[in-house]
């Protein structure tokens, strides 16, 4: 396995939160760092594709590509009825 660089990042976190990763590292039998590490990779990646999605949507709507919010109202208020309104384009 390659050396790789690191860096120690040190947090301050309520008790109830540091209690549920130590009984999670127990569980998986892993160290605390390694979950750490897990769940801060898995939130950076989710904001990360929030991001994106956030910047493709602006870009949408620069270009136009919009749906009128009553369109989209109408559509949800329908969606209880026995035959809902198609999605709006």
């Amino acid at each position: 396995m390659a050396d790789v660089d690191t860096k120690v990042l040190t947090a301050h976190v309520p008790l109830p939160l540091a209690e549920k990763v130590d009984q999670l590292a127990a569980r998986l039998e892993r160290s605390r760092g390694w979950v750490i590490k897990q769940a801060l990779s898995a939130w950076i990646d989710q904001e990360e594709e929030r991001s994106r999605l956030t910047r493709e949507a602006l870009a949408d709507v620069d270009a136009g590509r919009v749906i009128d919010h009553q369109a989209v109202q109408a559509w949800a208020d329908s969606l209880t009825a026995d035959t809902p309104l198609p999605v709006p384009r």
